[in-house]
C-alpha cells in the first residue's frame, strides 16, 4: 500500500490538475509516481520538469533508459525498472540490451561507459575522479553530455527513492531485480 496519498487528476487543484494532464498526455495514463508526486506541486513541477527538458537533450532516449535501468537496479526500485524497462521498448531497444542494462553492462563501449560512470554515481554517492570522466571523453561523451548522464542520474535517484520511501503500487508489467532487496 503506498504510503501517501495517491493524488486524483480528476479531484484535485488545478495547479496539480494541469501538470496530471500534461503527464497523462505523455503517457496515455497517470503513473502512480506521479500521482504521489502530486502531493507536493512544487516536486512534481520539478520532476515533471525534469523529464521534459532531458527528453530534449543530446544523449538520447535510448542511453537515458539505459541509464534510468541501471540506476533503478542499483537502487532496487522495481517500479523505475518495470517503468523504465518499457519506456526503453519504446524508445527502440531490446529485451537483451535492457537486460545488460539492468547488470550496468553494454555491447557498445560507449554506453558501457556511460552506464559504469553512473553506477559509480551511484554507489559512490557522487564521488567521481578526474579519471571517471576522462573515461567518459575517451569513450567520446563531450562535457554537455556528460553533464547530462549525471543529470540523468540524479533525476532517477529522485525517482527511486520516491517509489521506495513511499512504496509506490506497481502499474507496470514487473520486472526482477537481479540482486534481491
Amino acid at each position: 500500500m503506498t504510503r501517501v496519498q495517491l493524488i486524483d487528476p480528476a479531484n484535485t487543484t488545478a495547479n496539480r490538475a494541469a501538470l496530471l494532464t500534461q503527464i497523462h498526455g505523455a503517457f496515455g495514463a497517470t503513473p502512480n509516481m506521479f500521482k504521489a508526486v502530486a502531493n507536493s506541486p512544487a516536486a512534481l513541477q520539478a520532476m515533471w520538469g525534469a523529464f521534459g527538458a532531458l527528453g530534449k537533450g543530446t544523449i538520447g532516449a535510448r542511453l537515458g533508459e539505459q541509464i534510468a535501468v541501471a540506476v533503478a537496479e542499483q537502487n532496487k526500485c522495481d517500479y523505475c525498472l518495470a517503468a523504465h524497462t518499457a519506456l526503453g521498448k519504446g524508445a527502440g531497444l531490446t529485451a537483451p540490451q535492457l537486460a545488460a542494462a539492468q547488470a550496468g553492462q553494454s555491447d557498445d563501449p560507449k554506453v558501457a561507459s556511460a552506464l559504469a560512470f553512473a553506477l559509480k554515481l551511484v554507489s559512490q554517492r557522487g564521488q567521481v575522479g578526474d579519471g571517471d570522466v576522462a573515461a567518459l571523453r575517451s569513450a567520446g561523451f563531450d562535457d554537455e553530455q556528460i553533464v547530462e548522464i549525471l543529470a540523468h542520474v540524479a533525476l532517477n535517484i529522485f525517482t527511486n527513492y520516491v517509489n521506495v520511501a513511499f512504496d509506490v503500487a506497481l502499474d507496470f508489467a514487473p520486472v526482477p531485480l537481479l540482486k534481491a532487496a
